[in-house]
């Protein structure tokens, strides 16, 4: 009997985590209430948005960066490629009206989280977000995909040319657009093509030192875009 109770709840569970995910694909509810209860920036106070997927949303657990600038707000959602982000970009950024947002996205697209993709498309959503931050008057700051040379939870795909061939596309367009760009691959990558094992265990997700190194660049980026 319990065993048969135990799979009924199994079942019902699943449905329900299925549904969730069914009615709400880009998880606009994980940030909604927090959103709700986030005052407009104080006069003079340049808030900063961090868009992104797990690395970005795991950085506070790592590192103490958004606890020493109480301006910078986290809105990462591990798992999340950028079309989920694009559909959340004006609830989770727009609307809480930064000087600035740092974006970081494309390595969950380049696994296929949420099916295939191109590089081409996962660069045109990428760029959807900074054109709409631009049009709000919010300055942008696009990240480089840091770099990679395995998916572990897709051992099959090979992601380390994928990752070249975004930051490629991504760094021309900052040069063109002069939006500043924070080059972490250059910083981590390695001889193959990957992220060292002293910034990362999984090669993908970054470490406590990996985070530093993080914070000194984008730091800079942040600095460089609000004075101007």
């Amino acid at each position: 009997m319990r065993f048969f109770l135990s799979i009924i709840l199994l079942s019902l569970s699943l449905a329900v985590t299925a549904q969730n995910e069914t009615t709400d694909w880009a998880n606009l509810g994980r940030y909604k209430s927090a959103n709700m209860k986030l005052k407009p920036p104080a006069k003079g106070e340049q808030r900063v948005v961090f868009m992104g997927n797990s690395i970005t949303e795991n950085w506070p657990n790592a590192d103490s960066f958004f606890q020493k600038h109480t301006n910078y707000i986290n809105r990462g959602i591990s798992g999340q490629t950028t079309p989920q982000m694009l559909l959340r970009f004006r609830q989770d950024v727009i609307q809480l009206n930064p000087s600035a947002v740092v974006i970081l996205a494309g390595i969950n697209d380049i696994a296929q989280n949420t099916g295939p993709i191109t590089v081409e498309e996962i660069f045109g959503n990428i760029k959807s977000m900074a054109e709409l931050a631009r049009a709000n008057n919010i300055r942008v700051i696009l990240c480089s995909v840091l770099p990679a040379n395995v998916i572990p939870w897709q051992t099959e795909i090979q992601p380390a040319n994928q990752v070249i061939q975004l930051n490629a596309l991504l760094k021309k367009y900052c040069n063109e657009t002069k939006i500043v760009y924070v080059d972490y691959y250059s910083n981590l990558v390695d001889d193959q093509k990957g992220l060292p094992i002293k910034y990362s265990e999984d090669g993908v997700h970054p470490n406590a030192d990996c985070y530093e190194l993080m914070e000194l660049l984008v730091q800079e980026a942040i600095s460089n875009t609000l004075k101007h």
